[in-house]
């Protein structure tokens, strides 16, 4: 038996991570239109933004942290993805990148994402540190005058009440560290999980990695990934080792999602490790660095690996969210802002931080294609963006949500270990035909890109700035760079009931708990529905 390319196996049922590099999405966007409505009530523009299986935050997070570089706005973010677990995930990530420096300083908070972000197992103070704030926000959650005064960047109140009550009990779950390491053995699920992609390759699973690294990851520009922390994560889950090895024993619960497995007739309830198995966690943060030091090559070698990128990228971008959690320390002093005598910000003013400058908020889950039913949300968005595992929900429903002149960027399946060249062609093309029929048109100036695919609402003129190529900063912003920073999946929502793990033996006939599309023994289905477990593209 082999890998069964183009089955998407290795990718899994939920998406933990992005498979492609963090984006300013304000150089994603249409130029602000002077003469938009779309004002807040102090004349500040607004961005608008619908995310659909962002996954990670890392968009938002990039996002945030280049605003200095742009004329000043007040962003909403509107985040779909297709299950709670992501939805926490987010919480947590953010609450990490906007804590107290005199809490938790700058290398701590980024080592602790990291690990939190990317590894399977963690080491025990950042493992407390999961805790105490997944009891946090955990007793937030019910409580919306709370959560509002805490949290005013977090909006739950699009969220059906049952799916609040749901990620309660996710949060509850992470918080829980009395029931111990039993509760979610991830280095056993792990090594299911990649018996069963592997198969009769196991026992070679490390020529595998290497070929799967330099014949389809480098080949395809992630060169930096060095080949030792590639099969470290492959083996053991563990994917940014920055401490000494053994330090590494809690389960990572955030990578925790719950199922609903077919076993002999019985629908079992199973907690397990249902990610990505086969790229990794080193794409997003680690593959591009505005510090070309950091790409150098010695005897056609680089210098630094993707995890030493991904820890300088993510310390840069906290220590520029640092004004967005605590403003007054910063030079973002909205009072300190020039402004024209009409009261708005002059052209070209950096943004003016602080956490009401920006708001997070969640959509249910599956309400991809009901949103233009509200008024709301009817022509809203300037930008919308569309991970590679939800590309199959691009229709002409999401599109009326985007305003006119808005733009829509698409994340291709370049990093797929599983998909061979043709799939990944034959992907970017059904991106381009869906694009059309949901009223878009490619932007004709964009710089072509492998990654991303990059559109414009069709009917109205291309939104590009002569001074500005998509995809780029402003002119005004090149001369800052030193200085700062610069998946169908359905996934089953959580129970919220505690979970039984079936014993080793029920395990082994569950096939290893692995998703599969080859077995006919165990059908994979979430809470509210079947579904399978299957590669982007098969939806096609």
């Amino acid at each position: 038996m082999t890998t069964p390319a183009g089955s998407g196996a290795g990718f899994g049922s939920v998406s933990w991570w992005g498979l492609s590099p963090a984006l300013d999405l304000q150089a994603e966007s249409p130029p602000v239109d002077p003469g938009s409505q779309a004002n807040t009530e102090h004349g500040i523009p607004e961005l608008d933004v619908l995310l659909l299986g962002s996954v990670d935050g890392r968009h938002l997070l990039q996002t945030l942290a280049r605003a200095a570089l742009w004329p000043r706005r007040r962003f909403r973010f509107y985040v779909l993805e297709n299950n709670l677990e992501t939805v926490a995930r987010h919480m947590l990530f953010f609450s990490l990148a906007l804590e107290d420096p005199e809490k938790m300083g700058l290398q701590e908070r980024s080592e602790a994402f990291l690990e939190v972000w990317g590894n399977a197992l963690l080491r025990p103070p950042v493992a407390a540190f999961v805790r105490a704030q997944a009891d946090r926000l955990a007793q937030l959650v019910p409580e919306p005058d709370r959560l509002a005064e805490q949290l005013p960047w977090l909006s739950l109140g699009a969220l059906k009440f049952r799916e609040r009550d749901a990620l309660e009990a996710v949060l509850r779950f992470w918080a829980g560290g009395d029931q111990g390491p039993q509760a979610f053995p991830v280095t056993r699920l792990w090594d299911m999980r990649l018996r069963h992609y592997l198969g009769s390759r196991y026992d070679s699973r490390r020529g595998v990695s290497d070929w799967d690294l330099h014949m389809k990851l480098h080949d395809r520009g992630a060169q930096v990934i060095h080949i030792r922390e590639f099969r470290r994560w492959r083996d053991t889950g563990v994917a940014f080792e920055l401490r000494d090895a053994s330090a590494y024993q809690v389960p990572n619960r955030t990578l925790a999602s719950g199922r609903l497995v077919s076993h002999r007739g019985e629908r079992v309830a199973a907690r397990g490790y249902w990610g990505d198995i086969a790229t990794g966690p080193f794409v997003a943060f680690g593959i591009e660095t505005d510090d070309k030091s950091l790409l150098r090559t010695s005897n056609g070698q680089p210098v630094k690996t993707a995890g030493d990128i991904s820890q300088h990228n993510v310390t840069e971008l906290f220590r520029a969210m640092a004004a967005w959690g605590h403003p007054s320390a910063t030079q973002g002093d909205p009072a300190q802002v020039p402004s024209n005598t009409n009261g708005t910000p002059e052209p070209g003013t950096p943004a003016a931080p602080g956490p009401g400058s920006f708001t997070v908020h969640f959509l249910p889950l599956g309400s991809a294609q009901t949103l233009h039913h509200k008024s709301c949300y009817k022509g809203r968005f300037q930008l919308l963006y569309v991970a590679c595992g939800m590309v199959h929900l691009l229709s002409p429903e999401l599109g009326a949500c985007v305003a006119p002149g808005g733009c829509l960027t698409v994340e291709l399946a370049r990093y797929l270990v599983d998909l061979r060249q043709e799939q990944l062609q034959g992907f970017s093309d059904r991106v381009g035909e869906l694009a059309l029929a949901a009223g878009f048109a490619p932007q004709p100036q964009a710089r072509p890109s492998e990654t991303f695919a990059r559109f414009y609402k069709a009917g109205d003129p291309a939104p590009v700035d002569p001074a500005v190529e998509p995809g780029t900063l402003p002119p005004e912003a090149t001369n800052h760079l030193s200085e700062d920073l610069t998946q169908p999946l359905e996934g089953g929502t959580p129970l919220s009931e505690p979970l039984k793990l079936p014993s080793a033996s029920q395990a082994s006939s569950l096939e290893a708990l692995a998703p599969s599309t080859e077995s006919q023994t165990l059908k994979l289905e979430s809470l509210t529905g079947p579904s399978e477990a299957t590669s982007p593209i098969s939806n096609f």
